[in-house]
């Protein structure tokens, strides 16, 4: 990956690579799950307690190869397992609960010591090869670099997936050599220790051969990157939700919908994002961590941490930040940035202005270009504007402040005691008009000469 940033932890459509597999894995309910680490493994295991609580981790202090990595999870685990044991890869975030749920299901049904999961793929470079007999049995699995030529004309590979008899797999284990190009113990072996010991090893073949890809670069990851997000568009819009351009649609993974929702072009939803019925997102919006109310309509906006009410619009150009609430109904406007600030049903902030840490009121009108003073260069400080209040354009409110229910401010004012109800508050000095000035500091400019005329036509008029 050439990254400071382990494999398996980059991320796509809002999980690491190991969390995705991960969540397939969780759909099989399984007794235990253990997630092998070796490289890097101080920041795998921390990641693994915070996103993935519950699982268990295994230390493969030496890479020696994949036969190892299984011995070191069931050492972790006593040594051996009754039941089945399904062994996955870290790097395939494709891999689907659905085709774990298969390949159990074939192991049981077909009493095999092992079955491994198969697909066919269009080019098999990189990939083990699936030897079978003339019966179609499994012989063997030949690593790409140890396989013939003519072993490398077949097409059906070995995803890396397996279900084992759990007793029969640590078994076989001990007896894998390391006779083999890379000097390592090979998984794959242990299907040829069995076989040999007169166990049927048998294969589930999965039906997307996408699911079993490995992701070893960049572009391998925008490439599944792509594929998970036309899946859960498309799951999204078999759902009733309209996606007006899919292509440039994301979304993550916990991203959640409800019917009617339309999403238009430019979209990101990251998160714990949610739309509510009939909500409208879009175009050119970023919104994580947000909840849209039922019938919202956000437009150009980016939004972290925010929850939009019911019918409420925001923006376009709005900035939401963590902590916004809006009411049922309420507008948040062009060039509007909110913080931690609670906006009351119906009230408006339509225009180039800044709330933050602040408490508004039902149906008050924000005028344009207003300011929420909140911070005084140590602490963050506190707003409360009341219900139907009116505050003028150009106004500071300068935290702590109150400005009571159904009260007005005048324009330019620069609100820094309380108001109380009902009353109008000015606080911006008083007007004088010094007549001649521009003659006198600016004489010869287009400025005095429009002025001269000015007055000249008024004194004619007069």
């Amino acid at each position: 990956m050439k990254s400071a940033t382990p494999k398996v932890l980059h991320e796509i459509c809002g999980r690491s690579l190991v969390g995705h597999v991960l969540a397939a894995a969780r759909e099989l309910d399984p007794e235990n799950l253990v997630v092998v680490v070796g490289h890097a493994r101080e920041k795998v295991t921390a990641h693994l307690a915070e996103a993935a609580p519950g699982v268990r981790t295994a230390v493969q202090a030496e890479q020696n190869g994949t036969g190892h990595a299984v011995r070191m999870a069931l050492e972790e685990l006593g040594g051996g397992v009754d039941g089945t044991v399904v062994v996955v890869c870290g790097d395939t975030p494709l891999l689907s609960g659905e085709t774990l749920k298969q390949l159990s299901a074939t192991h049981s049904a077909d009493g095999n010591a092992v079955t491994v999961l198969t697909a066919e793929v269009p080019d098999a470079t990189g990939y083990g090869r699936i030897v079978r007999d003339a019966s179609g049995a499994v012989t063997a699995i030949v690593e790409h670099k140890d396989a013939t030529e003519a072993q490398r004309g077949i097409r059906e590979i070995n995803s890396g997936v397996f279900a084992f008899d759990g007793q029969l797999l640590a078994d076989a284990l001990k007896k894998v050599r390391t006779d083999n190009s890379q000097g390592e113990e090979y998984l794959t072996d242990v299907l040829g220790i069995l076989r040999e010991a007169g166990h049927r090893v048998g294969a589930s073949v999965a039906a997307d051969h996408r699911e079993i890809a490995g992701i070893n670069n960049r572009v391998q990851l925008a490439e599944a990157r792509r594929i998970l997000n036309d899946r859960l568009l498309t799951a999204a819009m078999l759902s009733g939700v309209t996606v007006v351009d899919p292509a440039t649609t994301w979304v993550d993974v916990t991203v959640t919908f409800e019917q009617d929702v339309v999403v238009h072009p430019g979209t990101q939803l990251l998160g714990s994002t949610h739309l509510a019925e009939g909500a409208e997102v879009g175009p050119n919006s970023r919104l994580k961590d947000t909840k849209v109310g039922a019938g919202a309509r956000v437009d150009n906006t980016v939004s972290d941490g925010a929850e939009v009410g019911p019918e409420a619009t925001v923006g376009p150009y709005a900035y939401l930040r963590p902590g916004t609430r809006l009411g049922l109904k309420s507008k948040i406007g062009t060039y509007v940035e909110t913080k931690n600030a609670q906006i009351g049903e119906g009230t408006k902030v339509p225009h180039l202005s800044y709330v933050g840490d602040a408490t508004i009121g039902e149906y008050t009108n924000i005028g344009a270009a207003s300011v929420f003073v909140n911070y005084d260069g140590e602490q963050k400080h506190h707003t409360v504007v009341g219900s139907h209040c009116k505050t003028g354009s150009d106004n500071m409110f300068v935290a702590p402040v109150t400005v009571g229910d159904g009260a007005y401010t005048a324009a330019g004012s620069v609100i820094t005691k309380d108001v109380p109800p009902g009353s109008l508050a000015v606080a911006r000095g008083q007007q004088r008009n010094i007549e001649g000035w521009v003659a006198r500091k600016r004489p010869g400019s287009a400025a005095a000469k429009a002025a001269e005329a000015a007055s000249r036509e008024a004194g004619g008029e007069g």
